[in-house]
């Protein structure tokens, strides 16, 4: 028994032992207090461009507390309009529950199921630009990628005509090979002729906006005068598991296990450890005879699969058709989810979580407070600056810098 409870004992400290040392500790503080930091000064936005704190700051000095109320007010009122409107407002989530009422349950919960809907396509790209970033290499192409795996499920969804079983499986798969083709051009590119792949990727975005828009107003656009595609086929859906309103679908947990997979990947194959080897040393992995081309292809390949998967995920889950410019700039935000998570699979799943519901909460946050939109565009991009800059949290917070031994290098600057 005894030798039983020690072999326990040493499986959970091993488990527990990367949560517990000082660099793991950093590595997640830092990024939460970044986020803190970025929610205070946040809080000065909302209240200087707030017209009733302001018109209470020219008389700061007649009624200094008045001021200091109004200020609180302010801050206080678009902090829970953005949670309520991200997460649900507890008071409504009691009474609908109590009430027993199949759709009021589903309105109270509409806003958090809102927020993990538009966290489903962040996780996808996320992870591709982290896996990139795995590789050395810098991936702006997220963007065009995802139009490419949105036009490939979409016309896989409208064109044919099969069973659940295998019509939705095959528009997945359509998205991520046409996807990862046209992510692995950049790579091959790099590899073959030193082509960087910043530049390469961002041509190619515009390529893809183009055929979108060639495509949307020729061979895949439906009769009418708008640009739009027909509708797929709902044996394309991706599945929902409540009814309307809520529009929370299955894409949700095919990201969770594509984050996984990415994990698995990186971390537990050959495969993976070669892509971290050679995006911390092209040379060092050269040297240990390790397939350099082979390694940019695959690493922006799979980069591009994933970005693909978050164009089908909004297609076949959510819109059911493709029209122009569909997409809310996912692909771009996506370099800041993968910074943010530090690369890493679990990082970019709680980065990605943060921006869908400061993503989701915004809306509420504007029409329930009247805060600007674009303030949560300002937090997005404090977060960003703290976090990419950790010498500033440091400072603030008076936190001792580490001597860090074998830190990894996801990228190797923009003329490596």
């Amino acid at each position: 028994m005894t030798e039983r409870k020690r072999s326990y004992s040493d499986i959970l400290t091993q488990a527990l032992r990367p949560f517990t040392t000082g660099t793991a500790r950093e590595a997640m503080l830092l990024p939460v207090l970044a986020i803190i930091t970025a929610l205070i000064v946040g809080a000065i936005f909302i209240a200087f461009t707030d017209s009733v704190v302001l018109a209470a700051l020219g008389n700061f000095f007649n009624a200094p507390l008045a001021a200091v109320v109004a200020i609180w007010n302010s801050v206080a009122t678009a902090y829970i309009s953005l949670f309520k409107s991200s997460f649900g407002d507890p008071v409504k989530i009691v009474t609908a529950l109590a009430s027993g009422d199949p759709y009021k349950i589903r309105l109270a919960f509409w806003p958090l199921s809102e927020s993990l809907v538009a966290s489903t396509p962040y996780i996808f790209a996320g992870l591709a630009v982290a896996l990139g970033f795995r590789c050395g290499l810098f991936n702006i192409g997220a963007e065009g990628q995802l139009f490419i795996g949105a036009i490939c499920a979409v016309w896989i969804g409208y064109s044919i005509g099969l069973p659940w079983i295998f019509h939705l499986p095959l528009a997945l798969l359509g998205a991520m090979a046409g996807a990862g083709v046209w992510g692995a051009v950049p790579g091959f590119l790099k590899a073959k002729t030193g082509a960087h792949e910043v530049i390469t990727t961002i041509m190619m975005n515009y390529i893809a906006y183009r055929l979108a828009d060639w495509l949307l107003h020729g061979p895949m656009m439906r009769p009418g005068y708008n640009p739009i595609s027909p509708d797929i086929l709902p044996s394309a859906y991706l599945p929902k598991f409540f009814a309307d309103p809520i529009r929370f679908h299955a894409g949700f947990f095919l990201a969770l296990f594509m984050a996984w997979v990415v994990w698995w990947l990186l971390f537990k194959s050959t495969l993976g450890f070669e892509i971290r080897t050679v995006g911390a040393s092209p040379n060092a992995a050269r040297y240990a005879g390790m397939n350099i081309t082979k390694n940019f292809v695959l690493a922006m390949g799979f980069s591009g699969a994933l970005a693909g998967m978050a164009g089908a995920n909004e297609v076949l889950g959510l819109n059911h058709n493709l029209a122009s410019a569909f997409s809310s700039g996912y692909g771009f935000d996506s370099i800041a989810l993968a910074l943010l998570g530090k690369s890493h699979p679990v990082g970019v799943v709680l980065a990605a979580l943060l921006f869908g519901f400061l993503r989701s909460g915004a809306t509420g946050m504007q029409s329930y407070a009247g805060i600007p939109i674009d303030i949560i565009s300002i937090i997005q991009a404090l977060v960003i600056i703290f976090v990419a800059a950790p010498p500033i949290v440091r400072s603030i917070y008076r936190i001792r810098v580490k001597r860090e031994v074998g830190a990894e290098v996801f990228t190797r600057g923009w003329g490596g």
